[in-house]
């Protein structure tokens, strides 16, 4: 008599579908990148003397995340010579950008800031731009590369390796550099070189992910190239020709037409599945904000948050996101969504708990815990429900604008958070963090109810 596995036990096996397991390595080369142009370079420019804001000013290297969608049609139509033909387009660009940010790190790590701060600003902004670049072409590789029900298992995957990423890139750049300081007491470049020379060679892991992995399988529906062509017949019709009309049904197809597709496919309901995406996250934004804030004076040391944020947060976020891909699997994208959306807006009202209770480490690691727990549950079931939306045809363009409403209203918001908690204190701080999550739940029940 065979014996069948329980259904959330074969549901597991998502996890070692060969894309699956592909999205932790391409995690971590998408992960890594990040705090090198942010955090840890301000570590090190901050050692090497550079006046305080010079090295805020040199955070606006950041931007180049949040303007990806301006470039997005390029990685979403254009081939690249040599690279897209043996490749393929997702691949290609890709490798691309994972030698780029490779190349740029080695010229962070053979410049000292202290004596050609100018060098590292320009391959800072190199390594940003190619990284964001990298995110474009991976979110599209993704989408394309396996069914709506797995997409919740490739964020998993995708969140686990980027985490781990972080953590190389912020305490393991550190650990690396004290490692080869022969003393702290004064500024030495040798150490910084090393760390970030060990950093570009850790890329190799996301250049070989890409050497291996199988180019996915574009399925562009018909309707959409219709359009296309008809666009094409119409511009010839207008009199365009030669070079000018290729580059005018270029544009069409990779600038316009993304816009126009989503309009045309989800109509009214454009508008109700943009306030979802602009508002999804708006709980954890508007809050961990103020986080690292709210820590400091309830009187956790450095070390105590280092240690809780960086083992039970990145453990439980890891864990969060995993059990988000299987409840995507078994039971859909709008029920965990749903869930991931209540889940985020409750465990808010924990700091209102940890507010009342003080320097409490046990209750910190509780609350640290169950807050990144059900942040990846909600990660999951985002990315999934983001990736059903998207046109395969547009899957760069049309996914990195989401990414970008995403978190417009939220940063905006968020940038409010101080003077709230100045006026009304932590404890009306995390409650209002929990009722903005509620018009959220409406927006969910109302989407699935469309069934979009």
């Amino acid at each position: 008599m065979t014996v069948r596995a329980h259904p959330w036990l074969a549901a597991l096996k998502v996890y070692t579908h060969p894309r699956v397991v592909g999205m932790l390595f391409l995690g971590f080369s998408a992960g890594l990148p990040l705090l090198l142009v942010l955090g840890t370079l301000s570590f090190w420019l901050s050692e090497a003397g550079i006046a305080r804001a010079t090295i805020g000013h040199l955070s606006w290297v950041g931007l180049a995340y949040g303007f990806k969608f301006l470039w997005s049609p390029l990685v979403d139509r254009l081939p690249l010579p040599f690279l897209t033909a043996r490749l393929g387009k997702r691949r290609a660009w890709l490798l691309l950008s994972q030698v780029c940010i490779a190349a740029a790190l080695l010229g962070m790590a053979n410049t000292d800031p202290a004596a050609n701060l100018t060098h590292m600003v320009f391959f800072a902004l190199a390594v940003a731009f190619a990284s964001a670049t990298q995110d474009i072409a991976l979110d599209a590789y993704r989408i394309e590369a396996v069914e709506i029900e797995k997409q919740g298992a490739m964020a998993a995957t995708y969140q686990a390796g980027y985490r781990i990423a972080m953590i190389t890139a912020g305490a393991g750049v550190l650990w690396i550099a004290a490692s080869v300081d022969p003393s702290e007491a004064t500024y030495d470049f040798r150490p910084w070189q090393v760390a970030y020379t060990v950093m570009a060679a850790l890329m190799a892991i996301g250049v070989l992910t890409t050497l291996t992995i199988r180019e996915p399988e574009k399925r562009v529906p018909p309707d959409t190239a219709e359009r296309e062509a008809h666009a094409r017949e119409h511009f010839a019709a207008a009199g365009l020709s030669g070079k000018l009309l290729r580059a005018a049904a270029w544009f069409y197809s990779a600038v316009v037409s993304p816009f126009i597709d989503f309009i045309q496919h989800y109509k009214w309901q454009a508008l109700m599945i943009l306030a979802l995406i602009s508002v999804y996250r708006i709980s954890d934004v508007v809050m961990g904000v103020m986080s690292n804030p709210f820590y400091q004076e309830m009187g956790f040391t450095k070390d105590e948050v280092a240690t809780v944020s960086k083992v039970y947060g990145v453990i439980m976020t890891i864990a969060g996101a995993g059990l988000g891909g299987l409840l995507v699997l078994r039971t859909g994208v709008m029920r965990t969504l749903f869930l991931g959306a209540v889940l985020s807006a409750a465990t808010n009202l924990l700091f209102v708990w940890l507010a009342g209770r003080g320097h409490d480490v046990g209750a910190l690691m509780f609350t640290v815990s169950a807050d990144n727990l059900s942040a990846g549950i909600a990660s999951s079931a985002f990315v999934a429900y983001l990736s059903g939306l998207v046109n395969q045809a547009y899957s760069a363009t049309q996914y990195a604008l989401f990414t970008s409403v995403m978190l417009l209203l939220p940063k905006f918001i968020a940038g409010f958070s101080g003077q709230f908690v100045d006026a009304y204190g932590w404890a009306n701080f995390f409650t209002g963090t929990a009722l903005i999550g509620i018009p959220v739940l409406l927006l969910v029940w109302l989407a699935g109810r469309a069934k979009l």
